[in-house]
């Protein structure tokens, strides 16, 4: 990275992050200068690069000030709207919807901006191919048995090695493999609820989390949830203590569709409250490894001391979403966890948990997260800034600080069911945000995928939306 892109990249970073707000006059350049000890040119450079991505403008004989107002959506503390109502669901049911978009994203060639899942390109289908290969010449029925709960002890061992080296220290005999994170999550709920109990979750939420608590026949709690902070504790915490809530389920980092990263602060107090209340937290951390800055995030697992956090994850965003291998760390759920995983699936297959486990040891899983989260995190702002180009007045998006997937709110007028029907007969798919709630409070709300390689056609896809947009609008 250039001089003059580092210094525009920190400032947009300061921007996001709420510490220049709209209007603020930045630094002149001489001083800027001064303090960074780089060249009049290079901060001349920096500034005119923000002000080509519509963060800042110049004013003559004044300077320059940032100007949000058709900024990249980084007013990070007012980008979004704030905590929506809070919602009681009688029942769940947006399998439906969710079913019909997924399967309109998997037909044909369409513009997959409506897609869940990460780009596949620049998986090592190679590499685990030859592993599972390789396990497949060499099954025996000591392989067969490691497909039984808990899973294969070299995988096992691996996971509890990544967890190690994030921060948390785990015992691999908690540990148990899943098929996916979905299956994960599945389990945890089944092992801390029952059918017609409440479950509180984000609003809004991943659709994965609404699945489980509809095939469990359970009710759902949507609690408000802000862009930046993460689900409102002191919300919660005055529900559970008036309502029956049996579980809490949420996704603290580069939550799915938000994208926030939920501070320390709030996850510590998310768990004291886990604690006093005695109520058990599912934590869906499938997004953990794709961050963008220097630090991986912390986990609520790691400020649990009771055993209530189930953490659920996966190697399905971040290495391969062919061989559906996910994990649970259930806490002191985790007996009853592993025995629902006999009587559900019975077993997760071996052949692919050898493949991932030779990969993680032998070639450079972490260097290749590392040149993907740099990649997510450029198509995350370039993303971003299209949106704020390209739609109306007033659209505001969210700020990821991971993942890759981009939150847009629209005008209210806006339909986002009827945008993605639109959209589909342009041969795009978007989210659309009726998916992510029980309630019809995102409809004119729609989620983007950026994990594929910017293209010309992903830039005239959005314009063609931003054009149906403003179409509708009318």
């Amino acid at each position: 990275m250039k001089l003059y892109e580092k210094l525009a990249e920190d400032l947009e970073q300061q921007i996001r992050k709420g510490v220049y707000r709209d209007g603020d006059r930045l630094q002149s350049v001489r001083e800027t200068s001064r303090q960074r000890q780089i060249s009049i040119t290079t901060v001349l450079r920096a500034y005119l690069l923000l002000e080509s991505r519509g963060l800042i403008t110049s004013r003559p004989q004044s300077g320059f000030f940032v100007n949000l107002r058709r900024g990249s959506g980084t007013t990070a503390p007012d980008v979004l709207e704030r905590p929506k109502p809070i919602a009681i669901s009688a029942s769940v049911d947006v399998s439906r919807l969710v079913l019909s978009t997924l399967r309109t994203i998997s037909e044909g060639n369409a513009v997959p901006l409506g897609s869940p899942y990460p780009d596949p390109g620049d998986f090592p289908f190679d590499k685990l191919g030859r592993y599972a290969f390789a396990a497949g010449k060499d099954a025996s029925l000591r392989e067969l048995k490691n497909a039984l709960p808990p899973g294969h002890p070299d995988l096992l061992r691996q996971i509890a090695r990544r967890h190690l080296e994030q921060g948390l220290v785990v015992d691999p005999a908690e540990a148990i493999i899943t098929v996916g994170a979905t299956e994960a999550i599945n389990l945890c709920l089944q092992a801390v609820a029952k059918p017609g109990d409440l479950i509180a979750v984000e609003s809004p939420t991943f659709y994965a989390m609404l699945h489980a608590i509809e095939r469990m026949g359970m009710k759902v709690v949507e609690i408000p949830t802000d862009p930046v902070q993460g689900i409102n504790v002191d919300i919660l915490g005055q529900l559970a203590r008036e309502l029956p809530i049996a579980a809490c389920m949420v996704m603290p980092n580069f939550q799915n569709p938000l994208g926030y990263r939920m501070p320390d602060e709030r996850k510590q107090a998310l768990v004291r409250l886990a604690t006093e209340l005695d109520m058990p937290i599912i934590e869906n951390g499938v997004y953990n490894e794709l961050y963008y800055g220097d630090m991986p995030p912390s986990t609520l697992k790691a400020f649990d001391t009771e055993g209530l956090v189930l953490h659920c994850s996966s190697f399905s965003k971040t290495l391969t979403s062919v061989y559906r291998i996910g994990w649970a760390l259930p806490g002191r759920y985790r007996d009853q966890v592993e025995k629902l995983k006999f009587l559900n699936t019975l077993t997760t297959a071996s052949i692919p948990q050898v493949a991932i486990a030779k990969y993680l040891e032998r070639d450079g899983y972490d260097h290749r997260l590392r040149r993907i989260r740099k990649t997510y995190a450029q198509q995350a702002s370039l993303m971003r800034h299209a949106v704020n180009r390209f739609f109306p007045e007033g659209t505001r998006t969210s700020n990821p600080e991971g993942g890759y997937v981009l939150w847009v709110e629209l005008s209210p007028s806006i339909d986002s069911m009827d945008l993605y029907q639109r959209a589909l007969e342009c041969n795009i798919t978007l989210g659309p945000g009726y998916m992510f709630s029980v309630t019809n409070s995102y409809k004119n709300f729609i989620r983007l995928n950026y994990s594929s390689p910017w293209s010309r056609e992903i830039e005239q896809a959005l314009m063609t939306i931003s054009k149906i947009v403003s179409n509708c609008m009318r």
